[in-house]
């Protein structure tokens, strides 16, 4: 099983190597963005290093796994992991602790005597 936390180079979406695409996919901004960031860093800001450390992270990364996400909820909830961890598990252990309360009031319901349905049923009896 592949690391859905790891950083791959994006393929599917990629217009020559994949860099720029697999950056917007493991941070989740849109890849326009990254797409205009690297060419301004290369052209405008004359940061040529950009230019070389696109190449060297072409050849080094390996392409991102065929169906790695199952969806896109899957894809959001990843790139949140990515972007902040704590809060990710924060927001995991919230909605388990809502799931198990929710538990508890329906075994609660069931279990106990509800006098009030008992009452209406033996008046329709």
């Amino acid at each position: 099983m592949a690391a859905r936390t790891r950083f791959y180079l994006n393929k599917q979406d990629a217009k020559w190597k994949g860099v720029c695409a697999g950056i917007a996919d493991y941070t989740g901004v849109e890849v326009l963005w990254v797409r205009l960031g690297m060419a301004g860093m290369a052209v405008i800001a004359q940061q040529w290093w950009v230019i070389a450390a696109y190449f060297i992270v072409a050849a080094i990364v390996d392409p991102k796994p065929i169906g790695l996400y199952q969806n896109a909820d899957d894809q959001k909830f990843w790139q949140g992991v990515r972007s902040n961890p704590k809060r990710s598990t924060a927001e995991v252990r919230s909605k388990l602790r809502d799931i198990d309360r929710r538990l508890a009031d329906m075994e609660t319901h069931y279990t106990s005597r509800n006098t009030a349905l008992a009452d209406e049923i033996e008046r329709l009896r």
